[in-house]
């Protein structure tokens, strides 16, 4: 298997399991329904590990642009397989939605609450102030990126790296993440985005185009200065 098919395996996998419970826990009628912030998170930790393993194998596992951009940044990775990855997110991305939309179909068509829909796709923001919800995606994501270079000074046994980025992403989730949903994932949040603009959704509402930017930029600045700040501090 290439890097790019583990990648697009890896990205829909995390988005699968990510927006999966998501939609679990607002759609109406699941036996998850109203499980709460702490499946949620736990949901996209596990999420997270789960891709990471299938995808590491044969690649990075990044399945995460701002990883892909911020590990080029440091010097940890080739710029020139930069496109090639950020493409096999997105389409991994925006398969994994689909998946979603496809596994919860009868509950999407019987909830009426068209942000509910959109949630189990995109980030919405708790209070909606552009510059701070940059702001939140920006800390959100540098503090994911600086880990994970910060990871690569220490000794895990085989095998556990991805379980302990699993737990950075919950750690992230539950203090950071209640201000915008923490995308701290560029293809997370843009291909899921478009599948909820293509998708045959019932009642589904706007797709919230005006808000799209920020989790696609915040992420990704984000990830440069935790790069570029970790090069200044552990040359």
């Amino acid at each position: 298997m290439s890097a790019f098919v583990s990648e697009i395996i890896g990205t829909m996998l995390l988005i699968l399991l990510g927006n999966g419970v998501v939609a679990g826990v607002v759609l109406r009628h699941s036996k998850a329904e109203n499980g709460g912030w702490i499946v949620i998170t736990f949901g996209w930790g596990f999420g997270v590990m789960v891709g990471v393993y299938a995808a590491g194998i044969y690649g990075g596992a990044h399945i995460n642009p701002a990883v892909t951009i911020g590990l080029a940044t440091s010097g940890a990775f080739p710029w020139e397989d930069v496109p090639l990855y950020i493409l096999a997110q997105f389409i991994g991305a925006f398969i994994g939605a689909c998946l979603v939309y496809v596994h919860y179909k009868p509950h999407y068509d019987v909830t009426e609450d068209q942000g509910a829909k959109l949630a189990t796709f995109s980030t919405i923001p708790a209070i909606r102030n552009l510059p701070f919800n940059l702001i939140s995606e920006i800390i959100g994501t540098f503090v994911l990126v600086f880990a994970i270079l910060s990871f690569g000074a220490n000794s895990f046994a085989d095998g556990l790296t991805p379980l302990i980025v699993a737990l950075l992403v919950v750690s992230i989730g539950l203090s950071l993440g209640g201000t915008t949903g923490y995308a701290i994932n560029p293809a997370r949040d843009l291909g899921p985005r478009i599948a909820h603009a293509i998708l045959p959704i019932k009642n589904k509402g706007t797709s919230d185009w005006s808000y799209s930017w920020v989790p696609v930029v915040g992420p990704i600045i984000g990830a440069v200065i935790a790069a570029l700040l970790y090069g200044i501090l552990v040359p």
